[in-house]
């Protein structure tokens, strides 16, 4: 345990429920590695306004990291929120500047690190998303604003969902979008796109063995990405690995992203390795 005083500065998530949560070991790693006297620790919260007027009201909170179900709740109660986060739609970060909250998103802004680290340029790409949930909004929008994607389809089980997302898309950035069933077009939209990624929970822990994409749809020149990160492989993963594919795992993901929030936080630069060890630890005590 790091050594808590008057001077520890605290960071936290928030969520309901937050017991999964592997945000601690990562960021606990990271301030001890940095020499930095921080905390972070996890919140079940279930009333948002009155968790942000604690925060503001405790000057020592420095940090929060939002995940399921408040990433959204949260934007009302801040004095200012990043443009991608607007665009988005989104939170899941946020600083507190001595009682002013600021929020953003660095869901979109982790896993573009993560396909740079990968050698993947999306410039030109047709991007294939599957799932049209708050993660998939966020990386779509990096996609379409900052990597300069050509073309993005988004296929999901909620029509409500998919529709927003192929409205707000081409509303909000240059990129052409296309919307459909994820049954029903997976087989052709497979065929017409470069890069895909997978947002749906299909194949996560405890059913690794599920998989919303039939191994004969994947070509080798496919590049695969998956945003589920428990199992570290999933069987979508396994299976683009054995079609020569390449592929992104999501704990990528997952540590990018935070490691944002910690500079953000912070200041300093993160220690990504540190960070991804102390990840990839808790993972395999599962």
């Amino acid at each position: 345990m790091p050594r808590i005083d008057t001077a520890t500065k605290l960071c936290a998530v928030i969520g309901a429920p937050v017991g999964h949560s592997l945000s601690p070991a990562m960021h606990n790693a990271a301030f001890e590695a940095a020499g930095l006297n921080y905390v972070y620790v996890a919140f079940h919260v279930d009333d948002v306004g009155a968790c942000l007027t604690g925060m503001r009201a405790l000057r020592s909170f420095r940090g929060m990291s939002v995940t399921i179900p408040h990433k959204v709740a949260v934007m009302p109660f801040l004095d200012e929120i990043d443009p991608m986060a607007v665009k988005v739609g989104c939170v899941n970060t946020i600083v507190n500047h001595d009682g002013r909250l600021a929020g953003s998103t660095t869901d979109g802004l982790g896993t573009l690190k993560a396909f740079a680290d990968a050698g993947v340029d999306l410039r030109g790409k047709r991007v294939l998303f599957l799932g049209a949930g708050g993660a998939v909004r966020s990386v779509a929008f990096a996609f379409a604003d900052m990597a300069e994607a050509a073309h993005i389809t988004i296929l999901g089980r909620d029509a409500g969902k998919v529709a927003a997302l192929v409205r707000d898309l081409p509303a909000k950035t240059r990129v052409s979008v296309a919307g459909g069933d994820l049954a029903g077009d997976l087989a052709q939209a497979m065929a017409a796109h470069d890069v895909v990624a997978q947002g749906t929970p299909v194949g996560m822990y405890p059913h690794p063995d599920a998989t919303c994409v039939p191994k004969e749809l994947l070509r080798p020149d496919h590049v695969v990405f998956d945003m589920v990160y428990r199992p570290l492989k999933t069987r979508f993963v396994k299976d683009a690995e054995e079609s020569g594919c390449k592929t992104i795992l999501g704990v990528e993901m997952l540590v990018n992203q935070a490691a944002l929030q910690f500079e953000t936080w912070t200041g300093e630069t993160a220690p990504y390795a540190v960070m991804r060890e102390a990840l990839l630890a808790e993972l395999n005590t599962d």
